[in-house]
C-alpha cells in the first residue's frame, strides 16, 4: 500500500470567538474538529459543505495561513507545522498551493497578467536562468490562454480567463497539491467547463494532487475519487465518491444531496458546450 502524498489527522482550528462576553482575548471558537483524510498523487478529494462548514478555513489550515492547533499534517512522509523553519515552511508552500474563490481580489489590478504570474519565481529566486517573458508565456499555454494575454491588466480579462490566469501562477512552482477553493463559483457554465477540464488535465498529465472546494455537487461527483463532508467544522462522512453519491450513510449527506438534483454525468458533457 503506497503512502498518502498528504495525511491528515484529528486536524482541529481555533480562532478568537469575538461574540464572547467578558476577557475576549481568551475566548475560542472551534471551527475545524478532528478532521481527517489522505490525498495520494494524482488524485482528487472534493471537499462539500454549507457556508460556514469549515471548507475554506481547512484551505487555510492545510497551507498553515490559520496554523491549527491540534491533530497533525503529514506531507510526502515529513510532519508539517508553525514550528518548521522558514526554509521548510516556504518549500512546503511552494508544493500545495491555493486558488481562491474570487479571481480578481486575487490579482493585483495594476500589475500586468505576466508580471502576477512569475511573481511566485522571481520572489523565491526560481527562474533558472528563464527570462520572465518566456516564463510567462509556457504558463499562460499551459493553461489554454494566448501568450498575448501577458501584457494585459485584470480588468481586461473575463473571469473566466482570470481564474486561468490564477492557476497558471500556482502551477509556476510546481505543486504537487493544488487547492481549488470554489474557483467556479460565479462563472458561466462554458468558463466552468474549461476550468474543470483544465484541472483534469493537471491531474492526468502532471499527477498533480487536487483538492477541489465546491458546493456544485455535481462537478464534485463527475471530477473527484472521494469525497468529505463537513457540517459545522466536523466530518459527517467520507469516502469514495461514487458510493457517497449513491449510498450516503449520513442523514446530513443524504438530506443535502436530496435538495440539490444532481443529473447523470454525460462523458460528452464539454463536448456539448463547446458545440
Amino acid at each position: 500500500m503506497t503512502q498518502p502524498l498528504l495525511h491528515v489527522r484529528g486536524l482541529g482550528l481555533d480562532v478568537p470567538d469575538l461574540s464572547a462576553q467578558g476577557r475576549r482575548d481568551k475566548a475560542v471558537r472551534a471551527i475545524l474538529q478532528d478532521v481527517n483524510f489522505s490525498v495520494e498523487a494524482g488524485q482528487a478529494l472534493g471537499v462539500i459543505g454549507e457556508s460556514g462548514s469549515g471548507k475554506s478555513s481547512l484551505a487555510r489550515a492545510l497551507t498553515l495561513l490559520m496554523p491549527p492547533q491540534r491533530g497533525f499534517i503529514e506531507f510526502d512522509g515529513a510532519p508539517i507545522g508553525p514550528e518548521m523553519d522558514a526554509t521548510r515552511l516556504r518549500d512546503y508552500r511552494a508544493s500545495l498551493q491555493l486558488v481562491f474563490q474570487d479571481p480578481m481580489s486575487a490579482l493585483n489590478p495594476r500589475r500586468r497578467v505576466g508580471a502576477s504570474i512569475v511573481r511566485p519565481l522571481e520572489a523565491l529566486n526560481r527562474l533558472n536562468g528563464q527570462r520572465p517573458e518566456q516564463a510567462a508565456a509556457a504558463l499562460l499555454d499551459r493553461v489554454g490562454l494566448p501568450v498575448g494575454f501577458a501584457s494585459r491588466y485584470p480588468h481586461e480579462l473575463s473571469g473566466g480567463q482570470r481564474q486561468r490566469v490564477n492557476i497558471a501562477r500556482a502551477l509556476a512552482l510546481k505543486p504537487k497539491v493544488l487547492i481549488a477553493d470554489e474557483v467556479t463559483s460565479g462563472l458561466d457554465v462554458s468558463a466552468q467547463a474549461r476550468i474543470v477540464e483544465l484541472l483534469e488535465s493537471l491531474r492526468r498529465d502532471e499527477r498533480v494532487s487536487l483538492i477541489f472546494i465546491s458546493h456544485d455537487l455535481s462537478l464534485v461527483r463527475s471530477l473527484c475519487d472521494s469525497v468529505l463532508i463537513l457540517r459545522g467544522g466536523h466530518v459527517v462522512e467520507s469516502g469514495n465518491s461514487a458510493e457517497v453519491f449513491a449510498q450516503p450513510r449520513s442523514e446530513y449527506t443524504r438530506k443535502l444531496l436530496d435538495s440539490i438534483p444532481l443529473p447523470v454525468p454525460d462523458a460528452h458533457w464539454l463536448d456539448a458546450v463547446e458545440g
